[in-house]
């Protein structure tokens, strides 16, 4: 023991001689014998009584003694009834009744107890409960039953509301059972030593379980060593209960297993306290009071006959101090001292969680000031003013918001003005304070009386909230009976001779890892960096798919997932790639092409795969997902997958059940099968996988697997590369999920009395709910579950209401979010509803939630037992009609579909998303329905993506164009229902709507060309000014009309849009948003037979005017984009052809990014995908309209072609002889690390490939 530092706690230890088999198994037992009804009279005892026969002895339950019950002389909340039962006994139950045949009863009361008649604490329920609800009249009982249950001599009921047409009356019995325990009493230099025969102790189950009261917040309760170097020390510090244990089991001394618990809070307060230490095997739990935590141990607990050391006393002392509660901030306690003594002192402890309040203020005669210690943002504060003079302050202390006791003492005599803090004393500089002090005559402690009182007390931060205890006034202490009795100051809503502080942070309410704080009546959750948000950080800020951000509208991009959205995991970064469908990426540390070598059955290789997520968070990702897959590609050389013979596996892979997996590929586990043996394609038909055909040449086998209960690939074991010239290669990728089948699960609910159900939902502290609806109808229950008397409903309570209703024990609450606007206007409408600790909520679409904060001292646990109704209610009444889909409890998803498939007059799924989702497909995408969600179409729209909001550019070289036909388009199309075959010979357009984009810095330049059959066309060029010009010819006997836009220069490298709009003979134009005009033609009203439009240069010059002539004959260089021309959207037609388009290329244009910054080189800058001297249509399989067959493009295309058939045998000729040179080196070095091996493994797969096709040529 000499070993063991700290002092031993100064604190009474009970060691209970009950039954240990009641703690280990929990075990019921009768203890609920009545304990009042054969009590003396002088066990009873009250704060006053109304007459002789309203004394306290009259208040047993059921009796007709006096007047039939106790009752107090003033009926206020001061008033007790206090019992003393004699002894400790175990107090289970209590029961009240009111005054016998009177109106004198109590609604409420509070309960305390407490060992010897002082220092009471208060009994909780709930953790948060601080009252019983009493009685409705005078003559019934009602009952409570205490858990967990009372160990104490006395307690004590304080009324705290009452019959208002009557007075307090109370009569009482209490339950329970005796209390039999030793004690023992050390002060803190003692200890108390035990040593066990170790043949007497089980191996296998250890229990160490104690009781402890102390007013000092820290000690050592208990410390055991074992023969191993293993101990366990319990120790309290700053009033919490740390457990640690060392393991004598670690390999070195210098790293032992620690664990370090901590339990409990505010354990210095002279209650007692039970801690329960339960080892079975390695797993232990630790138990203070009712908090508990779990954990896994090492090593072996050794148990150290009895004796004991220094003095300890079997008995049990009593508290020295008597402490008060200011219950609220109008609280105060007013002490008289003596008036004009010429020095002010006071001391006091005190303990709080506020960080601000009054501790004390006392008037200064003479100089009509007055003196001010407060608490000022977890400091103290001192401060002296007087009229006409500087104030004086001292600052002293920080964080003393801590709840801990803290001892101040302040001084304040002639010119000397002092302040201590636990011990730190503070000074002011002389010169500061004034000449001389005289105290008052009065000290207010924590707070001011009401002005009418006349008094001249100042609190300028309010009230104290909080514990004071050892006060003393000129080194005086003060009684504080003589204050309850009344015969001493006066006092305002005080508890006296108890503490009412709690620790509202213990246990922790603020979930994913959330930081607690809190003031005296309140907890406040600290979420940031956590990921989560509201009053618990309950609530994921993210989304739970890549499914869910495409439907915000989001892009492709990197996203944080939260896949159980309120539940335990947490986030984590992916990417989301959205397309038709969202795809999930998740990456690991194993993308890399990786080369194994000098394996064998006795020598294996293991890669292992670590994914940026853990195995939790792909479980619940992949779970949620409609597909997942992952590609695996395995190199070999003479390096099989499976022994043919034994049918052994010589290479496996282990998926996230932990199981060996020998298929590689394909959606369904089959035995050592890879993708060619699934299809029937192998290089080798005896075998199902090309690697076991065990050539000596590189091959691989590679294949997609998709079942989704094996993935992701954790890890592969690869053991045939020891033969010689044998090697392996392989390569995963990452895992690739799509859709979200969580977020399209729906069920339509077609009359009022149909509905689903679903086991109870269990959301006691923290509680959400989450869905989305669409109806036609009024009104209806989205969601019903009831309890005895708790419930949760959510229902449309009319066409613009929403409303939460619950019950946890406070009676009903409701909360209702009112819309502007109809929720049954059949669009899906967001609902999240949370019920927590702290407050419940209501959220529905963009509108603002609405909140409900929860009682200070109410009912916290919401407990329920009937089934969970979705989409009707128990009685079959006020269903709803219409759709609800992704409803989600505490982020676990309903399966909607599931369980409507076997319900009547419910039905798997939900139509109509577009009403709702349509407004994401821009730039002229149409929504398409799909079975579980939509499609945007950007089939008549110049911008692609899932959205239709990625636009279509492309660089223009000079000389470049892009034609469209439209008569050629009108025989493509015509016998089908394409828009585009309403532009043909026999139509006549009256109006069009013209949009793009562009970027260059030629003058002159021509954007866009519209050309007819009966030469009428449009034109939009820039002039040689850089002036923007739109030239309508729509009659080819008139000039053109032109609409000039000379504002500025259009051709200076800036991105610009244009869109021009003409009804009949009225032209709009808008530039770049902000410039817009509107002009009348005066040419013609109609196109007449539309042929083509042009980008760029114009081949044909005919009939045109000069300025358009010009302009076309220089084309355009520069970048356009999103050229769209009604439906038709000629640059998508060209660069992203979907079907055969009567499109023609000529020249330089390759697809790019109009948004780059201008630079030197545009051509390389904007190159991405090129389209460089293609024409016609652009399609594998059909002929090229309108191609040019000029003698130099044929001369050409010759040359290129002899060019290519030399460089072909260039190539050849080198590659078999580098393939030499590094068959070689590779047979000399074979056993050396490759560094880039990808890289190689490339390079040798080229050179054999080439050997191959040289081999073939030869032979051929």
């Amino acid at each position: 023991m000499r070993s063991v530092t700290g002092a031993v706690l100064k604190a009474l230890l009970l060691l209970s001689t009950q039954n240990w088999k009641r703690v280990e198994a929990g075990n019921s037992y009768d203890c609920d014998d009545p304990l009042v009804s054969a009590l003396p009279q002088s066990s009873f005892s009250s704060s006053s009584e109304l007459s002789s026969s309203h004394g306290p002895g009259f208040a047993r339950l059921n009796r007709r003694d006096g007047a039939g019950g106790w009752s107090p002389l003033v009926s206020n909340k001061y008033q007790w009834l206090q019992i003393d039962l004699g002894e400790r006994m175990e107090v289970t139950a209590v029961a009240t009744q009111g005054g016998y045949g009177s109106s004198n009863w109590v609604t409420s009361y509070l309960l305390m107890f407490s060992d010897s008649g002082r220092n009471w604490k208060q009994y909780r329920q709930e953790d948060s409960i601080w009252g019983f609800s009493g009685n409705a009249n005078a003559d019934s009982v009602v009952y409570y039953r205490l858990q967990p249950s009372i160990k104490a001599r006395f307690l004590r009921f304080i009324p705290l509301e009452w019959n208002p047409k009557g007075r307090i009356g109370m009569r009482i019995e209490v339950f329970g059972c005796a209390y039999r325990s030793e004690v023992v009493d050390l002060d803190g230099k003692s200890s108390l030593l035990y040593r066990f025969d170790q043949k007497s102790l089980s191996p296998i189950k250890d229990i160490i379980s104690l009781k402890f009261k102390t007013m000092q917040s820290d000690g050592i309760l208990l410390h055991r060593e074992g023969p191993n170097g293993d101990h366990i020390t319990l120790q309290l510090r700053r009033g919490k209960l740390f457990l640690l244990i060392n393991s004598g089991e670690a390999k070195l001394p210098s790293i032992p297993v620690l664990i370090n618990l901590t339990l409990g809070s505010l354990l210095d307060d002279q209650h007692w306290h039970s801690v329960l230490i339960q080892r079975l095997g390695k797993q232990v739990n630790f138990t203070v009071d009712e908090h508990r935590r779990h954990f896994h141990a090492q090593g072996e607990f050794n148990y150290l006959d009895l004796g004991y050391e220094g003095n300890v006393s079997f008995s049990c002392s009593q508290p020295q101090s008597m402490p008060v509660t200011f219950l609220s901030s109008r609280s105060y306690l007013a002490l008289p001292g003596s008036s004009g003594e010429d020095e002010v002192s006071a001391a006091f402890q005190f303990r709080t969680w506020n960080k601000a309040g009054l501790l004390l203020f006392s008037e200064l005669q003479l100089v009509s000031g007055g003196l001010l210690l407060i608490l000022n943002d977890g400091k103290l504060k001192l401060n002296v003013y007087q009229p006409g003079k500087l104030p004086s302050d001292i600052t002293a202390g920080a964080g003393l918001n801590d709840g801990q006791w803290h001892s101040v003492s302040l001084s304040a005599k002639r010119n000397h003005l002092s302040v201590a803090v636990d011990g730190h004393v503070a000074f002011a500089a002389p010169s500061l304070g004034p000449e001389q002090f005289y105290s008052g005559g009065t000290y207010y402690f924590g707070g001011c009386p009401d002005k009418s009182f006349g008094s001249k007390c100042k609190s300028p931060l309010g009230g104290f909230q909080g514990c004071m205890r050892l006060i003393s006034i000129s080194n005086k202490v003060v009684d504080l009976i003589s204050v309850q009795q009344g015969s001493l100051g006066n006092f305002s809503d005080l508890q006296i001779d108890s503490c009412g502080i709690s620790d509202r942070c213990l246990p922790n309410y603020c979930e994913h890892g959330g930081e607690c704080s809190q003031s005296w009546s309140t907890f406040h959750c600290n979420c940031t960096n956590t990921g989560y948000r509201g009053a618990t950080c309950h609530n994921s800020i993210y989304e739970q798919s890549c499914e869910a951000y495409k439907h915000r509208g989001n892009t492709s991009g990197f996203y944080y997932i939260d896949s159980d959205g309120s539940g335990p995991l947490g986030p984590f970064l992916l990417y989301c790639n959205m397309t038709e469908t969202a795809w999930t990426i998740i990456q690991h540390n194993g993308s890399d092409l990786t080369r194994v070598r000098n394996t064998n059955p006795e020598n294996p290789y293991a890669g292992f795969f670590e994914y940026v997520a853990s195995m939790e968070q792909l479980q619940a990702t992949i779970n949620r997902a409609e597909h997942c897959e992952q590609e695996f590609t395995y190199y070999c050389k003479r390096s099989r997958l499976g022994n043919k013979q034994d049918g052994a596996p010589l290479s496996w892979w282990i998926g996230r059940t932990n199981e060996t997996q020998t298929y590689w590929g394909g959606p369904l586990p089959d035995s050592q099968k890879c993708t060619c043996g699934l299809e029937g394609n192998c290089i080798d038909s005896q075998y199902y996988c090309n690697c076991d055909a065990d050539r000596n040449e590189w091959t691989n086998d590679t294949g997609l697997l998709s079942y989704k209960e094996h993935l992701p690939v954790t890890k592969i074991v690869i053991t045939d590369t020891g033969r010689p010239h044998s090697e392996a290669a392989y390569k995963l990728g990452p895992l690739l999920c799509r859709g979200d089948r969580s977020f399209w699960n729906s069920a339509s609910f077609d009359t009022e009395a149909s509905y689903l159900h679903f086991p109870t939902f269990h959301g006691e502290l923290s509680a959400d709910v989450s869905f989305f609806f669409k109806t036609t109808a009024s009104s209806g229950v989205f969601l019903e579950n009831l309890g005895i008397t708790d419930f949760i409903r959510i229902e449309l309570r009319s066409p613009t209401i929403v409303t939460f209703s619950f019950d946890v024990g406070n009676g009903p609450f409701e909360i209702s979010v009112q819309s502007p606007t109809h929720f049954n206007d059949n669009q899906w409408h967001h609902v999240r509803v949370e019920r927590n600790m702290k407050e419940a909520s209501i959220q529905v679409d963009q509108l603002t939630p609405k909140t409900q904060p929860a009682p200070a001292d109410g009912h916290v646990l919401l407990q329920l037992n009937s089934q969970l109704f979705v989409g009707g209610t128990a009685t079959r009444q006020r269903g709803f009609l219409g759709c609800i889909r992704s409803l989600q409890l505490n982020g676990m998803t309903l399966d909607l579909e599931e369980r409507a498939q076997v319900t009547p007059e419910v039905q798997p799924g939900c139509r109509g998303h577009c009403s709702s989702y349509g407004k994401l497909c821009r730039n002229g995408g149409k929504c398409r329905e799909r079975p579980s969600g939509f499609l945007c179409d950007c089939t008549f729209s110049a911008y692609t993506g899932p959205f239709c909001s990625n636009e279509i550019s492309a660089y223009f070289g000079s000389g470049s164009s892009v034609i469209y036909s439209f008569q050629e388009n009108y025989f493509l199309s015509k016998n089908s229902s394409s828009h585009a075959a309403s532009f043909h010979g026999d139509m006549k357009l009256s109006r069009e709507m013209i949009k793009f984009s562009f970027r260059t810095t030629q003058t002159p330049s021509l954007l866009l060309f519209v050309s007819s059959s009966y030469k009428e066309y449009l034109s939009v060029i820039i002039a040689k000014n850089g002036s923007l010009q739109i030239r309508y010819k729509l009659n080819r006997y008139q000039e053109p009309d032109v609409v000039n836009f000379d504002f500025k220069n259009m051709a200076d490298g800036q991105l610009h849009h244009i869109e021009i709009n003409r009804e009949e003979g009225v032209v709009f134009v808008e530039i770049d948003e902000s410039t817009r005009r509107q002009v009348h033609l005066s040419s013609g009203t109609e196109f007449s037979a539309v042929k083509s439009l042009v980008l760029g240069r114009i081949l044909e010059h005919s009939d045109i005017d000069q300025e358009t002539a010009l302009a076309g004959a220089q084309g355009f260089t520069g970048c356009l984009s999103a050229v769209q021309l009604s439906h038709v959207a000629p640059l998508k037609a060209a660069l992203r052809p979907s079907h055969p388009a009567p499109v023609t290329v000529t020249g330089h244009v390759t697809e790019s990014s109009c948004v780059t910054q201008a630079g030197t080189d545009a051509t390389s800058r904007e190159r991405t995908h090129s389209f460089a001297d293609h024409s016609g249509t652009i399609d594998d399989k059909e002929p090229l309209a309108n191609a040019i067959k000029s003698d130099s493009a044929v001369i050409g295309g010759l040359i290129a072609v002899v060019i290519f058939i030399l460089l072909c045998i260039t190539a050849i000729a080198v590659r078999i002889y580098q393939q030499k040179r590094l068959y070689k080196r590779n047979e000399a070095k074979r056993s050396e690390n490759v560094d880039s091996a990808e890289a190689v493994l490339k390079s040798e797969l080229n050179i054999q490939n080439t050997v191959n096709e040289n081999q073939k040529e030869y032979f051929f």
